[in-house]
């Protein structure tokens, strides 16, 4: 059994993003593990495992325009089914 059981993808377009402080937001106040945030000012791409994806789509949300989101269930895919 998988401990975080959504991968979560998504980007944030805006204006003067930081990957740094939305990484660290995130590392810091939802629970999970592969965390990654990059890009740049205008564009970051997150990808993040987590049991609370609405978390971090609230909380990109709030940083700017968040558009080609994913959120897989990795343990359906663990058993064979689709995400």
């Amino acid at each position: 059994m998988l401990e975080y059981k959504f991968d979560t993808q998504l980007l944030i377009a805006g204006e003067d993003l930081s990957e740094e402080e939305i990484h660290d937001y995130i590392a810091q106040n939802i629970e999970g593990d592969c965390l990654l945030a990059f890009g740049d000012e205008d564009l970051i791409k997150i990808h993040f495992h987590t049991n609370t994806p609405w978390k971090v789509l609230e909380y990109c949300a709030s940083k700017g325009d968040i558009h080609d989101i994913v959120v897989e269930n990795m343990e359906r895919q663990e058993n064979g089914l689709k995400g």
